[in-house]
């Protein structure tokens, strides 16, 4: 499918979403329009019926330098949205919620914004040639992507503030230790990995994933108590799904269910 702007990427294969980032020439450096691209296609994809998850990539040497800021700062200026109106948020601060999981994989170069989208997704392949740096201070600034919420919530507030205070650079062991990506692998696997977790996810009942993803940040936006009143509702709207006979069925039956998301 076509995008907004034929540097973001989108390709439905069946259950699974690949939306890819291409300008390796400028370090996949996010411009206005790629912003703009991103949340087009990811809001198609949350809304395909027949995608299940998604997974976001780059080509080239580098995941991303993160936010061309040259480009974008009249639009920060100004208040300019930077989504179209009732699309998705790559990164969750504003607009539509994303209810279908979301994998990343990334190399290279991760500055700043991917950081972000890292922090904003559900899991993380990094190949081990990965770096990382939140490195908005340096320019005067501070993290406006998520980072200052979500990296203590991930990584624990004294792991978060050294990266976050300093704009140090960190490599794929040390985002591993501190969990911001769940897995390492060697250079160039990272997509072939991370397309392999998004087909165990899109295997799992489609209303049982989403419901996963939205207990759990329910409990992070809302606090646990919100959360765990949700529970035993959702439970019990999920209980009476064909899904749900589905995977009792498959139990007996010793065979692999087959959800249908219904």
């Amino acid at each position: 499918m076509e995008t907004t702007d034929p540097r973001i990427t989108l390709d439905v294969r069946g259950p699974l979403a690949l939306i890819g980032i291409n300008r390796p020439e400028k370090r996949n450096a996010f411009d206005l329009a790629m912003l703009r691209a991103l949340s087009t296609a990811m809001t198609h994809a949350d809304r395909h019926p027949d995608v299940r998850c998604m997974v976001v990539f780059a080509e080239g040497e580098h995941f991303s330098a993160g936010l061309d800021l040259a480009n974008v700062a009249p639009a920060l200026s100004s208040g300019e949205p930077l989504y179209p109106e009732g699309s998705i948020d790559p990164w969750a601060i504003q607009g539509a919620v994303r209810t279908k999981p979301l994998v990343v994989a990334v190399q290279g170069l991760c500055l700043t914004l991917s950081i972000e989208l890292i922090l904003a997704a559900d899991i993380t392949v990094a190949a081990d040639n990965a770096r990382f740096g939140q490195i908005e201070i340096k320019r005067g600034i501070f993290p406006f992507g998520g980072a200052t919420l979500r990296f203590p919530q991930v990584a624990g507030w004294g792991n978060a503030m050294r990266w976050l205070l300093t704009g140090d650079e960190f490599d794929a062991r040390e985002a591993h230790r501190i969990g911001l990506v769940q897995e390492v692998v060697p250079p160039g696997k990272q997509l072939e990995r991370a397309l392999a977790l998004a087909e165990t996810v899109a295997k799992q009942a489609p209303l049982g994933v989403q419901a996963t993803l939205a207990s759990a940040r329910l409990a992070l936006t809302q606090g646990p108590e919100a959360a765990a009143r949700a529970l035993l509702p959702k439970l019990l709207e999920l209980a009476v799904s064909e899904d749900a006979r589905e995977g009792v069925l498959s139990f007996i039956e010793r065979r692999e269910a087959r959800f249908t998301g219904r």
